[in-house]
């Protein structure tokens, strides 16, 4: 099997995968627990089953794809990503690394590879957080760490909770304890993934090697004021919850850009209520998403928010929530596995470069506490988390071949 059957399979299945969007036209929207989702899925089961895979899908919306080894028993090497997406989002965030996984387990069967162990390809349910506003569902459940409750306390912007959600679905919540793998049974994780950046496209580097992944805090942040006339309400007697948000919003980015070290952090959306040109808002939503690779850093700006907040609207006799929605801490990946796909890329001729991820993925989750690696395919001019993200086919097939010769290495174990 030549990298140009590779390429060809892969190019197949992802555009096959294209069509599974509720804004068709206009990028990928596959958001956790919807028909797109059902329908990405049942294909996505179909390429598992043609692979010679034992199929299931556990109670957190994670499909499975299981080439069973001599000692199904042993610990697993597991590789995927996830199949969601973000609202009017890219065709291959996610979705590729799934298709790259069930390329590894093609690419084993057909050179007759018989694995000592399981090797597992896997779909992650909610990597995105786009829906409920938290993250990483899927891979958070297999390891124990999503129960009943969490379900009921995150709701979408329609007031769905993620439990009413997965009732939608076909899934139990009640069983979302299921999902968890037993201490042990996973060995190592691989996950290909583009790199949403512009670093690879820019050098002409043809594969990322991903020595680390950046923590993340997020919060949705309430601010409270109180209504009133726009033209009538002298300035100091408002209750202005915007003047208060706005004070402290400015500040937020500006604490990220002291740190200098890739330290970064957004607002992303804000909303005002009621919302009318007129009025005096009574009350501000407005989230936080903040990374870096030094936990010390996402702590002080979260800690000079809460600071600001406490400030602003102490002066005008306000209050504020600063909901978590996602608390997880930056990780290393393996060194090991590192260092086999530096030598294979040099043995295959594929140029490579070292480098962290910006964004997170399943890893960061899975790396908390597995073994774990991630390989990076150019994103063209960087653009991710939109229409035009667009990766070459030909960089998900280089990627597979390496992470093919890495799973083996484990798999002979």
């Amino acid at each position: 099997m030549g990298i140009e059957d590779v390429t060809g399979r892969i190019a197949r299945d992802l555009e096959h995968l294209k069509q599974y969007t509720a804004t068709p036209g206009n990028g990928c929207t596959r958001l956790p627990f919807t028909k797109e989702a059902r329908d990405a899925v049942n294909y996505l089961k179909e390429l598992m089953t043609e692979a010679g895979l034992e199929v299931t899908e556990d109670a957190a919306g994670n499909v499975i794809g299981t080439l069973k080894g001599e000692d199904p028993d042993a610990p697993c090497v597991m590789m995927g990503s996830h199949y969601d997406s973000v609202v009017n989002g890219g065709d291959y965030d996610g979705i590729a690394g799934v298709i790259c996984a069930i390329e590894v387990a093609r690419i084993l069967k057909e050179e007759g590879f018989v694995p000592k162990r399981n090797f597992v390809v896997v779909g992650f349910c909610d990597e995105e957080g786009m829906r409920f506003g938290t993250g990483y569902f899927g891979s958070g459940a297999m390891l124990g760490h999503r129960d009943v409750e969490y379900t009921k306390k995150f709701a979408d912007t329609d007031g769905v909770t993620i439990y009413d959600a997965m009732k939608g679905y076909g899934l139990d919540p009640e069983k979302i304890g299921e999902a968890a793998w037993k201490e042990g049974s996973i060995g190592q994780f691989l996950e290909a993934h583009i790199e949403q950046g512009p670093v690879l496209d820019a050098e002409g580097t043809e594969l990322g090697l991903v020595e680390g992944i950046v923590g993340i805090q997020r919060y949705m942040v309430t601010v409270h004021g109180r209504a009133d006339h726009a033209g009538t309400t002298p300035m100091d007697m408002r209750m202005d919850a915007v003047d208060a948000a706005t004070k402290v919003i400015s500040k937020i980015a500006d604490w990220a850009r002291e740190k200098a070290d890739g330290t970064v952090s957004t607002v992303g959306y804000i909303n005002t209520v009621p919302g009318g040109m007129n009025i005096v808002a009574e009350k501000v939503e407005f989230t936080v998403d903040i990374r870096s690779m030094n936990n010390d850093n996402i702590n002080d700006i979260t800690n000079r928010i809460r600071k600001a907040l406490d400030k602003e609207v102490a002066e005008y006799g306000g209050s504020y929530e600063m909901d978590n929605k996602l608390t997880i801490t930056p990780v290393h990946l393996s060194s090991e596995m590192l260092d086999f796909m530096e030598a294979d890329c040099k043995e295959r001729g594929y140029t490579y470069r070292r480098m962290p991820s910006g964004a997170g993925h399943d890893s960061l989750e899975i790396g908390q506490s597995i073994p774990t690696v991630m390989i990076f395919t150019p994103s063209k001019e960087g653009r991710s988390h939109c229409p035009v993200e667009f990766t070459k086919y030909s960089e998900f097939a280089k990627a597979s071949v390496i992470m093919k010769d890495l799973a083996k290495h484990y798999l002979e174990k």
